[in-house]
């Protein structure tokens, strides 16, 4: 299945989108239907209000409590850095601020000149988790979904923490939808991910070389604090990155940023710098 948030007459809905329409699933977003603990069998059954034509995606999940994002999580690209693989996950968040829908536009702040792409596959929380051991882990991600971490570089090496880098306002793609754990499309190994600038394929991997993979980065986080349902992992990007390019390349305003992963879908997003 596919679950999305859309915004519809001045507020959100979460729905089931379906090949020619979406249904409602009785909620205002997605987080609020993530709670119910048989959220899965209420979205196979929901027949409620429907949608047709062109839909406003919101941010799949519009205000989750946490986004956890990983760095350093793609063997190759670690590999042919030079580096020896991490021991553990590298860590930081955003806010839910930071989110913007899979078409809408990203804004490049006022405030960095070095606004940088990072194409990751996201994981949706669907259930409360804490000390969470391999089977409980994979049994509590509701779906996965496409996310690109838009970084401000000028920001995120100013000290050694990175966070203010990384939750610029309105800068973070992520939908359209959530696909579900158990749907075929993503139960293979890996997935092929891309992204594009202006047209131009920038980054390409597959998620199969994650260091972390999906379920050991529910674990861990788990020994830390309590997941739950509308939580969001970015499990890290690939190698490709502007700042790494020599010389280096950012986005501008008007760049075109296409972020895709196999079985999941894409967002299309352009940038547009923030005027004060």
């Amino acid at each position: 299945m596919k679950l999305a948030t859309i915004r519809i007459n001045g507020t959100t809905r979460a729905v089931r989108v379906d090949e020619d329409k979406a249904v409602d699933l009785g909620e205002s977003d997605l987080v609020a239907f993530l709670r119910h603990s048989d959220w899965a069998t209420r979205a196979a059954d929901a027949d409620g209000d429907t949608y047709e034509g062109a839909l406003d995606y919101a941010p799949v999940v519009v205000a989750p409590e946490k986004v956890v994002c990983v760095g350093l999580n793609y063997r190759t690209h670690i590999l042919e850095m030079g580096r020896e693989l991490p021991s553990h996950p590298t860590l930081f968040s955003k806010f839910a601020r930071a989110l913007v829908g899979a078409y809408d536009h990203v804004t490049l702040p006022a405030a960095s000149t070095q606004m940088d792409w990072e194409a990751e596959l996201g994981v949706v929380i669907g259930a409360e988790v804490r000390h969470a051991d391999a089977e409980q882990a994979r049994s509590a991600i509701a779906g996965y979904t496409v996310l690109n971490d838009v970084t401000a570089r000028d920001w995120q090496y100013r000290t050694t923490q990175w966070d203010q880098g990384k939750t610029f306002e309105a800068t973070t793609p992520i939908g359209p939808w959530l696909v579900t754990a158990d749907d075929p499309a993503v139960s293979a190994q890996g997935l092929n991910l891309t992204c594009e600038v202006d047209g131009d394929t920038v980054q390409k991997a597959d998620t199969g070389d994650l260091v972390f993979d999906p379920a050991t980065l529910v674990a861990y986080l788990s020994e830390i604090v309590t997941l739950v349902p509308g939580d969001v992992i970015a499990t890290g990007t690939p190698g490709g990155v502007g700042h790494a390019r020599k010389p280096a390349r950012y986005l501008q305003d008007g760049s075109l940023l296409v972020t895709r992963i196999e079985g999941i879908g894409e967002t299309r997003n352009t940038c547009r710098r923030e005027t004060r």
